[in-house]
Parts: structure tokens; C-alpha cells; sequence
């Protein structure tokens, strides 16, 4: 193998093992970065990582920009490994492809390209512009799947859907007369808020959340200002203002979203909560989950985890909206009379294409099923 070789080999050895470390930093953000992308970036000067970012809270400042000063002057002549191309618009801050030219990087190596209109390949073209050597693809697909929110909102403009479903042994969501029942274990459940931690929204429906009265929130110790934006589908706002969902409103945001056509004494009475009530439009079986969904991502929803229950879950895979599911299979036996996870529908349509299974993992007695688009 000629010395070439070698050097091209190492080189790229580097790149992935920097990648990775700026996908690791990335991750730290999501669920808490919308409707800006839970980016990661990493700056390494001569083997040695000399600063180190990821966006912020709110979605600002950027992850570029916070490895950039943390770098300090010692960003020049460096390599800035990065998940998603650098910004080049003005928006409530200036472009990072800037912030890099005026640091004086000498290279780029960024994962992917931003699909969003206003970057597009403009930020990797204004670095190259500048002298700067910009490589694209080093942990692509990673990239995409963590940025998979993000690349919805802009390419589809609604969110990444994740459906969760917990599942008896006998293909059970619940009791009969929806009685709630606990189908899985504690790990599970852990799991459960993790998800919600890294989701912007969680959403139910009105079933569900007159039946279980239930908080929706991120309540693993240390986590609980990371619980989502807890959103409930009432086409004919019957929520309960003594439900601790209204109640806890203040303290976690709750979006109630009710049919364009239902009367304000209900809305203003949430209101007064600080329930914040939006309207979408009706279908033959509802809300048009369409519109919904497009309602999210007009207000910066990236990532929605939707939760519950069987007969929303039917809906969100009936009108081909899911791109993830997550299935949790437990042991427990609920009984012919239990509620089927998926109303109307055989549990089996979410085995076969557009979903295919890419990962199973025990999770404590339980068992985890990952299905993604394809």
C-alpha cells in the first residue's frame, strides 16, 4: 500500500472519529433548539480539538459560533467538523459562514448539505469563496437521521413524526373501557420521558386525554425543564379545565387544537390557563392531521412524538405520516377485551414499507422495536 494510501486512510479515520464527537455534541440539543437544527460542531487544530459547540437553547447561538469561541484565536489554520452546512443568511444573527471566513479556518468538513431555501449550498460555496477547503458527506447518514426534523419541516413542511406505541403480548394498548393499565416496565418507561426529552412536541388526542388525565411530561431527575410542548387534538374543545394538563400549562406549554369551526367560550376559558388554542381544519374522521401537522411546523415544530392514543395512532398511519415508530413489546397479557394498539388496523402495517425495522434491543423485561422510513 503506497504512502498515499496510508495518509488518505488516516486522514479520513480522523474526519469520522471528529464527526462523530461533533454528531455526539449535536444531540445534546434536541428537543430544545426549535425551530433552528440541534447542531455540533468541533474545532481541531494539529490532532488536538481546541473548541467545542452546539446550539443553544431556543436555537441560538449556533453551534459554529459557540466552538468558535471557545477556540478563540486559535480557530486559524484549523478544521471545524460540522453536522449541517453553515448558515449563510441573515436571520437574528449573522451568518456563521462568516464568523468561519473572519476566523480564518482553513478547512470544512461538513456532513451534509442544509436543505433549507436560504442556505441550499451557499454557506459551503461562501467558505470556498473565501479560500477555505470545504469537504462534504463524512457522517451523512448519521447527519441525516439526527437532522431529520429539520430536513421535514423544510423539504415537506410539516415535522418528523415518531409514533410510540406500548403493546401487550396480545397486540393491546389498553383495558377495556380504556382503563388505563400499565403494559411495560420501569425501564420502559425511562425510555419514554427520553423520548419526550429529545422531541420538540409530544401529542395525543382527546380520548386519551380525558380517560388518563395525563401530564405529558419529562419527568426523569434532572430533565424536567426538557419536557416538550405537550399538544392535544379536541376538535370540539371538551378538554377539562380542571385536567392537569390546563393546569400545568404555565409551567409546560400546551397547544390545544380544535376545529375551525367550534365556538370561543370553551377557547377563551383555556385561555385564561394560558392554553393556547389554534384551529385546523376538520375531516371525515377529525382534524385534517395534514393541516395539523403543517400548523406545527409554521410555528417551529421540528420533532413530534406522538403518544397516544390507538385510534390517533391509526390515523397518523393511515394517512402515511409516520416516519418512525417506536414499539415497545411487553410480556403482559391484557385479554380479548383490551383496546388494539392501532384502531381499525392490524399492528402489522407498521412492519411492512414505507417502514422497515432497524433496530431491536431488550429495555428492561421489555422489548424495543425501531421501524424508520425508507
Amino acid at each position: 500500500m503506497s504512502a498515499d494510501v496510508v495518509a488518505r486512510a488516516e486522514a479520513l479515520t480522523e474526519d469520522q472519529r471528529f464527526m462523530a464527537l461533533a454528531l455526539a455534541l449535536g444531540r445534546r440539543g434536541l428537543g430544545r433548539t426549535w425551530p433552528n437544527p440541534a447542531v455540533g460542531a468541533v474545532i481541531v487544530k494539529n490532532g488536538v480539538i481546541v473548541g467545542r459547540g452546539w446550539t443553544q437553547p431556543g436555537g441560538r447561538p449556533h453551534a459554529e459560533v459557540e466552538a468558535l469561541r471557545r477556540a478563540g484565536a486559535a480557530a486559524r489554520g484549523a478544521t471545524l467538523y460540522v453536522t449541517l452546512e453553515p448558515c449563510s443568511h441573515y436571520g437574528k444573527s449573522p451568518p456563521c459562514a462568516d464568523a468561519i471566513v473572519a476566523a480564518s479556518l482553513a478547512r470544512v468538513v461538513s456532513a451534509i448539505e442544509d436543505p433549507n431555501p436560504e442556505v441550499a449550498g451557499q454557506g459551503h460555496a461562501r467558505l470556498r469563496s473565501a479560500g477555505i477547503v470545504v469537504d462534504v458527506g463524512t457522517g451523512a447518514e448519521e447527519a441525516r437521521h439526527d437532522h431529520a426534523g429539520h430536513i421535514r419541516r423544510m423539504c415537506d413542511r410539516r415535522p418528523h413524526v415518531m409514533l410510540k406505541l406500548a403493546i401487550s403480548a396480545d397486540g393491546k394498548a389498553g383495558a377495556a373501557g380504556r382503563t388505563p393499565v400499565a403494559i411495560t416496565g420501569a425501564e420502559t418507561r425511562d425510555r419514554v420521558h427520553l423520548l419526550r426529552a429529545k422531541s420538540d412536541a409530544i401529542m395525543i388526542g382527546i380520548g386519551t386525554a380525558l380517560a388518563d388525565d395525563p401530564l405529558l411530561t419529562c419527568r426523569l431527575p434532572g430533565m424536567e425543564k426538557r419536557s416538550p410542548v405537550r399538544v392535544v387534538l379536541d376538535s370540539a374543545l371538551r378538554l377539562q379545565r380542571a385536567s392537569r394538563l390546563v393546569q400545568t400549562a404555565r409551567e409546560v406549554p400546551l397547544w390545544v387544537i380544535a376545529a375551525a369551526e367550534v365556538a370561543g367560550s370553551a377557547e377563551q376559558s383555556l385561555a385564561e390557563e394560558g392554553v393556547v388554542v389554534l384551529r385546523a381544519p376538520k375531516s371525515d374522521n377529525g382534524l385534517d392531521l395534514a393541516a395539523v401537522l403543517k400548523l406545527l411546523a409554521d410555528r417551529g415544530i421540528t420533532r413530534l412524538m406522538v403518544e397516544g392514543g390507538p385510534t390517533l395512532a391509526a390515523g397518523f398511519v393511515a394517512a402515511n405520516l409516520v416516519d418512525e415508530a417506536v414499539l415497545f413489546h411487553s410480556a403482559k397479557i391484557v385479554g380479548p377485551d383490551g383496546i388494539d394498539a392501532l384502531s381499525g388496523m392490524p399492528l402489522a402495517v407498521l412492519t411492512q414499507a414505507p417502514l422497515l425495522r432497524v433496530m431491536t434491543e431488550p429495555v428492561g423485561a421489555d422489548r424495543c422495536d425501531v421501524f424508520e422510513r425508507r
